[in-house]
């Protein structure tokens, strides 16, 4: 009624006052825009109603969501426009700095597919994130989506004059955001506390302007509006049902205040919009349809009120939006860069993989920054593009250098073949050189493990790299494997427990051609001892507690070449990789067999594609081979059982055990079809043969009907632990089924 009732006043002023003095030119209306995180997709509803009405809008103030959608409808998005880009937003994505895995390097994957929780560790001081995003994705979208006005930094030349409010989080000011780089602006507006990392801006540090004022309508009335409407998608208080989590509680306390707040700001505001958003939260943005229909179902019942305030404004919408055609490529003139002191141009310009004078996509550019986002060295990047003559333009990187140099990283996991494994990690970045990294791994469990890393990270150039680790692990096997692989004799049992150690130190280079293809060369020392407690060996009438089977101590060069691009290390859905690895051992120390120099090569290539929607298939096959006559067993190829990253030559196979089947060479094939009926679930129904023995390839039995053959099915989970995976599996010439359980990254 106070709407109606302020319009009503307005009708009657211009009729008592008609014959005194003309009516105005033109009545300048403001909009005014809340925060409300997800909810803020309303505003998008409301927008369409009052475009659809003809008010003009002269001036716009948001806060957070408020600001974000502010921001473009100010830039020249019509509401149509921005209801298609918001519905094809992927905000889990965009929240999490999900950066897609093609640019990251292969360090960086290996990384982001180990480790489930990552803290600051310097100075021995466990810390925390000050965000669980840096917010790097919403900043380069915003960036892409601005690009027709990025040359503006006095946002009151924008098509529509906008402003947007930010806190300083060290003052707990508010803070007025009305001119500079305007996708900067509006993320630190957005930065929520404990989602998002602050921005700093002019030497202040930015964070969620909803702290301090999510409904900026005083600022609004400065700016000279006759006429203010509000939409106003604040969150409202909740019961205790709904505060299960710090997040929650945080939000309900901040809430206090907002809606104490809007009391007073209400009766400012001439017409209130408040959409019935209440069953929704601030993260829902899965539910973003139901939201922007919540916001146009309420502007709905203002729409004879609008359309007869359009009446009193003598230029039309029209004016201000059109259909926005964004440019698809963009004229790299040069490149400049600044904020980097510890990391030189040469390693940012060879992880952006830009060349100057050359013409790219704006996708291009996207993925550029995405590339040294990934490294983890940088807090935030923020690029202008400088316009230099009619068609080039000069990128401006301005970067923001990680301060922690520190982490300290965990992760566990569980599978049929190590059994339990905890993994803490420390890494420690410019150690010894400003673009190295060192990285242990502690693994305890059912078995002891560690892998010490030391890399040389140098871009595009030749990386230098130095591993040690250590892998052990205890499995009871059919005597049968001790027969076929160890001479020694016969002995009236079926079972025996085995142990098998390995520990292998590398040095190696490796450069790269793409950014998923990767050529390596090195040097490597290997000890490998199998041993058992079930056989007893006598020694002049005394007992030895255990066998060894084999051991050795052997030197070797290596070299290998690797194509990635998978979409997904653990359940690819599309995407081509390719593995080739060739070591020539030709040293030996200490062996319990006849040494003579041997080679061992082996090859993979895998091919995912998703010819319908949730249906993917993954076609993978591979071999390996060893050349040379030698009495050493340890480094045959063994297959069965399930799992990744699996030491030396070990091979998942469907419907065995681990170590069931053994042999110098072998050549396998699988075939996957992975159905994700719900995000990051997957039912998986596999196959897989194989053929395996000595000298296979010699004997010409690799064209041979499959001696091995096995099915699966199973259930997978993704989840921030990594992938869960139940699979049931079966193999028709044992007639015989086994099952397969691991729980989180594989290490």
């Amino acid at each position: 009624m106070k709407n109606i009732f302020g319009l009503i006043l307005f009708f009657c002023s211009f009729a008592i006052f008609g014959q005194a003095q003309e009516q105005p030119e033109d009545l300048k209306v403001g909009l005014v825009l809340s925060g409300g995180g997800a909810k803020g997709l309303a505003h998008i509803g409301a927008l369409k109603v009052i475009e659809e009405a003809g008010v003009r809008i002269d001036y716009i103030g948001g806060t957070s969501m408020g600001a974000i959608i502010g921001s473009l409808y100010a830039s020249g998005y019509s509401a149509k426009q921005l209801d298609s880009i918001f519905k094809a937003t992927n905000f889990n994505a965009l929240i999490q700095d999900d950066l897609p895995r093609g640019v990251k390097s292969f360090y960086e994957r290996e990384d982001s597919e180990r480790y489930a929780v990552t803290l600051p560790f310097d100075h021995f001081k466990i810390g925390f994130p000050s965000g669980l995003s840096k917010g790097q994705n919403i900043y380069n979208l915003m960036a892409y989506l601005m690009s027709p006005v990025e040359e503006i930094e006095d946002f009151s030349e924008l098509p529509i004059p906008f402003f947007c409010m930010g806190t300083n989080i060290e003052t707990g000011e508010e803070v007025l955001l009305d001119r500079g780089s305007l996708p900067q602006a509006v993320s630190a507006s957005g930065a929520i506390p404990s989602l998002f990392s602050p921005v700093e801006i002019n030497g202040k540090l930015i964070s969620d302007g909803g702290i301090t004022n999510n409904y900026p309508i005083e600022e609004l009335k400065k700016r000279g509006v006759d006429f203010i409407i509000g939409v106003d998608v604040q969150d409202s208080l909740v019961n205790r049902k709904k505060l299960k989590s710090a997040f929650e509680i945080m939000t309900q306390v901040n809430n206090f205040r907002t809606i104490k707040d809007m009391k007073n700001k209400r009766s400012k505001t001439d017409l209130y919009i408040q959409p019935d958003i209440r069953e929704f939260t601030i993260l829902s943005f899965e539910e973003g349809d139901a939201i922007i229909e919540q916001g146009k179902i309420k502007a709905e019942e203002f729409k004879a009120d609008l359309e007869q305030l359009a009446k009193l404004q003598n230029i039309s919408v029209e004016r201000i939006h059109r259909n926005i055609q964004l440019s698809d490529s963009i004229h790299i003139a040069d490149i400049h860069i600044s904020g980097n002191s510890n990391y030189p141009r040469n390693y940012i310009r060879g992880k952006l993989k830009i060349d100057t004078d050359t013409k790219i996509s704006y996708r291009d550019l996207g993925r550029a920054i995405n590339n040294l986002s990934a490294t983890g060295n940088f807090k935030r990047i923020e690029y202008e593009l400088l316009k230099v003559s009619a068609n080039k333009q000069d990128l401006n990187l301005i970067v923001t250098e990680n301060s922690n140099n520190t982490s300290l990283r965990l992760a566990l996991h569980y599978d049929e073949l190590y059994r339990s494994a905890a993994l803490l990690n420390l890494t420690r970045k410019s150690l010894l050189l400003k673009n190295d990294i060192i990285s242990l791994d502690f693994i305890a469990g059912d078995n002891f493990r560690y892998d010490a890393r030391y890399y040389v990270d140098k871009g595009s150039y030749w990386s230098i790299g130095l591993n040690s680790r250590f892998d052990q692990f205890g499995k009871n096997v059919p005597y049968s494997f001790i027969e076929n692989n160890f001479d020694l004799g016969d002995y009236n049992i079926n079972q025996v427990d085995i142990d098998y150690r390995d520990f292998t130190n590398q040095i190696y280079a490796e450069t790269f051609f793409l950014k998923s293809f990767k050529l390596g060369l090195g040097g490597e020392h290997k000890y490998t001892q199998l041993e058992t407690e079930t056989i007893i060996e006598s020694d002049n009438n005394q007992e030895i507690p255990f066998t060894i089977l084999e051991e050795s101590n052997l030197f070797s060069a290596f070299g290998y070449l690797e194509y990635d691009k998978y979409d997904n290390a653990y359940f690819p859905c599309k995407g081509l990789r390719f593995m080739g690895d060739f070591h020539a051992y030709v040293l030996e120390s200490k062996a319990s067999y006849d040494f003579t120099p041997f080679y061992i090569a082996r090859g993979y290539i895998g091919y995912a594609f998703s010819p319908f929607k949730n249906v993917s298939f993954r076609l993978q096959s591979e071999t390996g081979f060893r050349v040379g006559e030698t009495e050493m067993n340890a480094l045959d190829f063994y297959l069965g059982g399930y799992g990744n990253h699996l030491v030396n030559n070990l091979v998942p196979f469907y419907g065995y055990d681990f170590l069931s089947i053994s042999g110098d060479s072998y050549i396998k094939s699988l075939v996957e079809v992975d159905f994700e009926p719900f995000d990051k679930n997957h039912l998986i129904l596999g196959y897989n043969f194989a053929n395996v023995e000595n000298d296979l390839y010699s004997t010409g039995n690799f064209f041979s009907t499959p001696d091995y053959t096995g099915f699966a099915l199973g259930y997978g989970l993704e989840t921030f632990l990594g992938p869960i995976e139940l699979k049931y599996s079966y193999s028709p010439e044992r007639a015989e089924s086994e099952w397969f359980f691991n729980l989180g990254f594989w290490f």
